[in-house]
């Protein structure tokens, strides 16, 4: 993927998760830095479980970078004490 696909995914998935949690990581910018670093934790996770993302391409990468945003904004939350990441 090229750079603008990466701050694409990276927005999308940041935002949703900051939905889904409650809050963001700091705006746009932290919103793309935990969706990209979700992608990666995403993927390492699916990876691990053995499992796919349930649909290819775009929508798919995408899925997985949520995925994995949300649990990284969970365990910041939970070495933060609760308080919003």
């Amino acid at each position: 993927m090229d750079l603008v696909t990466w701050l694409i995914v990276g927005l999308v998935a940041g935002v949703l998760a900051s939905f889904v949690m409650g809050g963001g990581a700091g705006g746009l910018i932290g919103d793309i830095i935990i969706g990209i670093v979700g992608a990666f934790l995403g993927g390492w996770l699916f990876r691990e479980l053995g499992v796919h993302a349930p649909f290819a391409g775009l929508g798919g990468t995408i899925f997985v970078a949520f995925v994995g945003a949300v649990v990284l904004l969970f365990l910041l939350r939970l070495l933060r004490g609760g308080r919003r990441a």
